[in-house]
């Protein structure tokens, strides 16, 4: 999916004493005093360092250190002292408060910019190298960035993790305090922006010159709350407080226009009478992992011209001028807002566009100039522009850059349109994340011409020449025509996203193989047929860093006393670890981690959901968007026939299960609030007969997030992924479960068939129809039955299992 190669870090580091180095490589207390484990202030450890035990320490290979950016003349790692100075520091002149007077979270503010520091000078050396050898840039859009928490993780990357946590200790705070103040960055729904921040975290740690674009919503997804068993949607507020991370950047402020009219002239098309939104920039750094290097993410907020209408405002207009400057700034207010009416569709499209129109001019500002800091144009020959910028599209949301581009270098540059969609072509890449055609993005024509009238005509363009090229193919195929075009003419005249975005990229990539192989024999598969060489696969991944070295570091750490630290980096030395199959120690270590995450987890549990659960019990976990094809009900028909036969047989020996299911379900999503209404309801029956006890419970983890999940999944016995067969895309959440050490039960959908694959046959336990069976049966029709079936020991108790046979009626 990212076809650029790993940029060249050449640069040789400085001696210890005068560079920002990982702990790792510290010489030891006689040749250097720059790192905690050499400070005569580190004799005393605070008690989650005694527990994880040091930083994991193996000094890095020649080839690892020489992609290290060169940081000269910055401080050296701050010892623990300096580090309890520089927190005392921010506390009194960033914060402007004193010991007497501060709340918790104004000292996790003070860490945070503690942290911060350490990041300040890694930052600005980055984008200098990068200005510098002039790579080729990889630029992520993506509607959703689902970071999380940021505190941890970056004390993880930069190797302060313990020192800090030492520090906070010696001046009598609590570390995982401080950490629970910092709200979850929620800019996201699920795996597509999880996806997006794992990318970010992967690109820093390679050395690669990547920046994430997306948008700074000031609402988040929504918190939810459980109410008398149903979902309810709060506000997720999560900029009240401020942000610590971020970094405005008003002089890259650029204008968005929408609305207005075209004109066409000899010298070309004006777009003009429009309507202008600022898009105002917020930097947030992205560090690698122990390399010195920290890449941007950057999200655009809308803001009113600064025309603000005075003379309607001293005139009494007040309530009308200040709805115009509400209206504008109301794009980068909420994620997905609701479309089920024409101003929320109008206003997602709007989102889209403006994300892209902000984005462009970013990057086309940036590959003009090759001076760090220069505003001068140093470059003009777009020719070059695929050789220095792939963006990347993630799913259609971002769809709208490829018409923006066009009309970029069409109208504004004056190429030619052959050489503008050449360039185009070559510089966008597609990811496509599902394989539901209700799921693919189509706007109505009549809102794009209200909205974008020149990208209207853009689009006409590229879809005549489109056609042009398949019926020159495919000579009276007027079928295949219809299918293909990216203007839907039954009904409402729309236009499809999807084939926009395959049309003008250069590759085309599924999130797993069977994903891409549905893509290629399903949904795309006239543009397949045309254009093979386009389409190819890319497996989601995950991050170690967040999951694993930093969400459970006791595992992490018994890996590392066997393997060493690479893993980190290249997960395939995990390989490694079958040499320890059969080895006692090393199981009982693993086994004594899990206990003790799932000893914290209950402590969690009991705290924040009142409810008190056996840690020795089976954590059967279940945890992701509530939808119909992710099959949450089917884990609650298991439940109801679990429970049933605890009853039938309460002197039975039954291995006591938690099963705990988590997600959020959309707002108009009726169907899967009644889903969760099942859940809690089952809850509520299990949960408080005394015959089952301890052997069953049943929760739903309310407002399920990434923190949440960063908590529960290194706690988990087993792991659920039981979506129907060619539904899910990928999955994620899949892998972080197994690469905590859970069981995995699941279909052959998604990335399970490949993780089936790689674990071999009996590490995963697989059950249900394949992708054939299911569109076989489908073929049928659509007609839902409930069927009875005999336990197959008792041959008395009845139980219901959902499935479908699709009759012809």
């Amino acid at each position: 999916m990212l076809n650029v190669a790993m940029l060249p870090l050449g640069f040789q580091s400085s001696c210890a004493f005068k560079v920002l180095v990982p702990l790792s490589l510290c010489p030891g207390p006689v040749a250097c005093a720059c790192c905690v484990y050499c400070s005569p202030s580190a004799q005393s450890q605070s008690p989650r360092a005694a527990t994880t035990g040091a930083t994991m320490s193996k000094p890095l290979s020649d080839h690892d250190r020489k992609k290290q950016i060169s940081v000269r003349g910055l401080a050296g790692v701050e010892n623990i002292s300096a580090l309890k100075q520089d927190f005392n520091r921010h506390l009194h002149f960033t914060l402007v408060k004193d010991r007497n007077v501060a709340t918790r979270r104004d000292y996790y503010f003070a860490l945070a910019h503690t942290v911060r520091e350490h990041l300040i000078g890694r930052w600005i050396r980055t984008q200098q190298h990068y200005y510098e050898k002039d790579p080729k840039r990889v630029y992520y859009i993506s509607l959703e960035f689902y970071m999380g928490r940021t505190l941890q993780n970056t004390m993880v990357n930069l190797a302060l993790e313990n020192a800090c946590d030492e520090a906070m200790y010696q001046l009598g705070l609590d570390m995982e305090e401080l950490e629970d103040m910092e709200e979850d960055a929620g800019l996201g729904n699920g795996g597509l922006g999880r996806l997006a921040a794992c990318f970010l975290d992967s690109m820093a740690s390679l050395g690669l010159a990547g920046y994430g674009y997306g948008i700074r919503y000031e609402f988040g997804i929504f918190n939810q709350k459980i109410v008398d068993g149903w979902q309810v949607e709060e506000a997720d507020d999560w900029l009240r407080y401020g942000n610590p991370w971020e970094k405005a950047r008003p002089e890259y402020m650029r204008p968005v226009r929408f609305y207005g009219r075209t004109e066409h002239h000899s010298d070309g098309v004006k777009w003009v009478d429009t309507q202008v939104v600022l898009a105002l920039p917020y930097d947030t750094p992205i560090p690698g992992y122990r390399n010195n290097v920290v890449n941007t993410m950057r999200l655009w907020s809308a803001k009113a011209p600064c025309d603000f209408n005075l003379k309607d405002f001293n005139v009494g207009g007040y309530i009308q001028a200040v709805l115009d400057r509400n209206l504008a700034e109301n794009i980068s207010r909420v994620l997905y807002p609701n479309d089920n009416f024409f101003e929320g569709k109008e206003l997602r499209l709007k989102q889209e566009y403006f994300v892209v129109s902000a984005t462009l001019q970013d990057i086309i500002r940036r590959f003009k100039v090759s001076k760090f800091g220069s505003r001068e144009i140093a470059r003009t020959d777009f020719s070059k522009l695929p050789d220095k910028v792939a963006i990347q599209l993630n799913d259609t949301h971002p769809a709208m850059a490829i018409p923006e581009l066009m009309r970029v270098l069409v109208d504004e540059e004056k190429l030619d349109w052959d050489t503008a969609w050449d360039i185009c072509v070559r510089t966008c890449a597609y990811t496509n994340h599902t394989v539901l055609p209700e799921a693919l993005e189509r706007w109505p024509v009549d809102l794009f011409a209200h909205l974008l009238p020149r990208h209207l005509e853009i689009v006409y363009e590229i879809n005549r020449r489109h056609l042009e090229a398949i019926a020159a193919r495919y000579p009276g195929d007027n079928e295949r025509l219809g299918r293909m075009s990216l203007i839907e003419e039954c009904g409402q005249k729309r236009i499809n996203m999807a084939h926009l975005c395959i049309v003008g990229s250069h590759a085309v990539n599924g999130v797993a193989r069977i994903h891409s192989d549905i893509l290629k024999a399903t949904v795309f598969k006239d543009f397949y047929e045309m254009e093979p060489h386009k389409f190819q696969n890319k497996t989601n991944g995950i991050t170690p860093r967040r999951w694993l070295v930093m969400c459970n570091p006791g595992l992490a750490e018994v890996i590392a006393e066997r393997i060493g630290e690479d893993f980190i980096r290249d997960l395939d030395q995990l390989q490694r670890l079958r040499e320890f199959v059969n080895d006692e120690a090393f199981i009982r270590d693993v086994a004594k981690v899990k206990q003790e995450n799932k000893l914290k987890f209950a402590v969690h549990l009991e705290e924040h959901y009142k409810v008190k659960i056996n840690p020795n019990s089976m954590f059967d976990l279940q945890v992701k968007r509530i939808h119909e094809y992710k099959r949450q009900l089917l884990n609650c028909l298991h439940i109801i026939t679990y429970y049933n036969r605890i009853k039938k047989e309460p002197n039975k020996q039954w291995t006591p299960r938690t099963v705990m299911i988590g997600g959020k379900a959309a707002p108009g999503y009726h169907t899967a609030k009644m889903i969760i209404r099942l859940i809690t309801a089952i809850g509520e029956v299990v949960n408080n007969d005394p015959v089952v006890g301890d052997r069953l419970k049943v929760i739903f983890l309310e407002n399920y997030r990434v923190t949440l999940a960063e908590r529960v999944i290194p706690a988990s016995d087993l792991s659920e992924q039981i979506s129907t067969a060619g539904t899910e895309a990928s999955g994620t959440g899949n892998m972080k479960f197994m690469l905590n050490g859970a069981l995995t039960i699941g279909t052959m959908d998604g990335a399970n068939v490949e993780m089936a694959e790689e674990a071999g046959d009996g590490n995963l336990f697989i059950f249900g129809m394949l992708v054939d069976d299911v569109e076989a049966l489908d073929k049928k029709g659509a007609v839902y039955h409930f069927l009875f079936a005999h336990d197959s020991k008792q041959h008395q108790q009845k139980y219901f299992i959902l499935m479908f046979e699709n009759e012809k009626s």
